[in-house]
């Protein structure tokens, strides 16, 4: 007998959580189990759905709001032999070999490869709760003897060359408003915003701009252009606060969360050096 799929199929995930069909068509799929091998839930035309299967159906409907029961492992497996029907129908009206159906396949396969690499390398390579601890502590000693978190409100003016910037400098100092002139020669996409950035912490920046931050008064401009990896910049404090930092407890998730993902984008960078890009 063949099996059905391998991995949970995000159409049958949907198709629990929101019960699309009524279930009639399978009603009697209880009473005709036997002869099935030990790890299986139900056979549609001999292509087996697993147990393990099930239980992946069953952990995203409770994910979404569902409680477990033994009516919604029914109602889990009554959805799998749906899906399948009707992808063994698209199989005989010779849907599967077409051009979008080998193109979306693919794609699904290189999304479920792509995620059970990542969550590979993770279990060989974990980051523990120590890890976790000397990050919340290493953040705390970078706050200083005050520690405090400071948080600047900022807006700028990217432009490409240092006389672009020193002319904008120029017409600022003259009185223009900042965000005038930000709308009119900056190049990045906060311009329409009149240079807008936000609040930012100081260890969101850079070291070169966060020593500049902390030179500045409210409303003040940076002196002087400030050349970046990107182009020159002016910047404008406009207002600046202090707080409190969490506990680790209250930031331990989001820590984790932070190293996970610094943590897979370091795998997939030395992964890509290895690599023969190409791009159109």
């Amino acid at each position: 007998m063949k099996p059905f799929a391998s991995t949970l199929n995000p159409i049958i995930v949907r198709l629990i959580v929101a019960g699309l069909f009524t279930g009639a068509l399978v009603s009697g799929v209880f009473a005709q189990q036997s002869g099935l091998p030990i790890n299986a839930a139900a056979s549609v035309n001999g292509a087996i759905i697993t147990n393990d299967m099930v239980e992946q159906g069953i952990k995203a409907a409770i994910s979404q709001g569902q409680k477990d029961s033994p009516e919604l492992r029914k109602a889990v497996i009554e959805k799998f032999i749906e899906v399948l029907l009707l992808s063994q129908q698209a199989e005989k009206d010779g849907l599967a070999n077409s051009e979008k159906a080998n193109t979306q396949l693919a794609l699904i396969r290189q999304n479920y490869l792509a995620d059970l690499e990542l969550s590979t390398y993770m279990a060989k390579n974990p980051i523990t709760d120590a890890d976790v601890q000397a990050e919340y502590n290493k953040e705390i000693a970078s706050l200083g003897p005050q520690g405090m978190i400071v948080e600047y409100k900022v807006s700028d003016i990217a432009v490409a060359s240092e006389a672009d910037a020193q002319a904008a400098l120029a017409r600022i100092k003259k009185g223009e408003p900042f965000d005038k002139v930000a709308k009119s020669v900056s190049l990045a996409p906060n311009k329409v915003q009149g240079g807008a950035v936000g609040w930012v912490q100081s260890g969101q920046v850079g070291p070169q701009l966060a020593s500049v931050l902390a030179a500045l008064s409210k409303g003040q401009v940076s002196p002087s252009p400030i050349q970046m990896q990107q182009g020159w910049y002016l910047i404008k404090l406009e207002d600046k606060k202090s707080s409190k930092p969490p506990s680790f407890e209250q930031a331990k998730q989001a820590i984790r969360a932070g190293m996970t993902q610094r943590k897979q984008y370091e795998f997939l960078s030395q992964i890509a050096k290895d690599a023969k890009i190409i791009v159109q």
